[in-house]
């Protein structure tokens, strides 16, 4: 697990804990938010359990049962996409809530959005169908983080505006290319931008050499697969 890098705001720090592949972990102010945990719980064993769970969409590389069984405690909030709501059973199922693209809760001074997560291109609508997985916009101490899910480079996206941090997928053929994520970036201009999900392909490097010099943008690059 990588450490915790740091981010200011108004309000207090913000802690950024990347984890594996597109599972991260976000702090403030006491309240520990879990982006799509899966894999073994031992991941996140140096890290205070979730106040939040947030799930994008039902995928395994996105969504364990099991690994949320271990993690979620009696207060935690679980919340996500339909299509991930629906796979969970017993007391996860009992505790789960859906939240649509365009909805907006509010958990502790956290404001929460979704946005979608879809395919685009003809050829690859079979993967994340429009409609149904789920990004995130989540508001902290006067600043935005845009966790994506797995998606291309959506019109609204693009359309985006004042994002202090956006982390952004790139593995073929499933969600955008480096370029795509590259050129989107250069549209919402978020502040930092860290590329994610790029197993089985070196997008993240051509998304980093695309934004070489970008001014204002700055690319984060983390080892998303140093357990494996």
């Amino acid at each position: 697990m990588q450490q915790a890098d740091i981010l200011a705001s108004s309000a207090g720090d913000i802690t950024i804990t990347p984890v594996h592949h597109a599972s991260l972990v976000l702090g403030f102010d006491g309240l520990t938010v879990y982006l799509d945990p899966v894999g073994s719980p031992d991941r996140y064993s140096d890290l205070p359990r979730p106040d939040l769970v947030l799930l994008t969409h039902e995928h395994g590389d996105h969504l364990s049962p099991e690994t949320l069984a271990a993690l979620v405690g009696p207060q935690t909030r679980l919340i996500g996409a339909r299509v991930a709501i629906e796979k969970l059973d017993g007391a996860l199922a009992d505790k789960a809530e859906i939240i649509s693209h365009g909805e907006t809760v509010d958990i502790d001074g956290l404001g929460i959005t979704a946005v979608p997560a879809e395919n685009i291109s003809p050829e690859k609508l079979k993967y994340h169908p429009p409609g149904v997985g789920n990004g995130y916009l989540l508001r902290f101490g006067g600043k935005t983080i845009y966790v994506s899910g797995d998606t291309e480079d959506t019109a609204e996206m693009r359309a985006l505006t004042d994002i202090a941090v956006a982390f952004l997928p790139m593995n073929q053929p499933y969600t955008m290319t480096g370029q795509q994520a590259a050129d989107a970036v250069r549209a919402f201009r978020p502040q930092v931008v860290y590329p994610f999900h790029y197993l089985g392909g070196a997008e993240n490097e051509v998304f980093a050499t695309e934004l070489l010099g970008e001014p204002g943008i700055e690319v984060r690059q983390r080892d998303w697969y140093v357990e494996d």
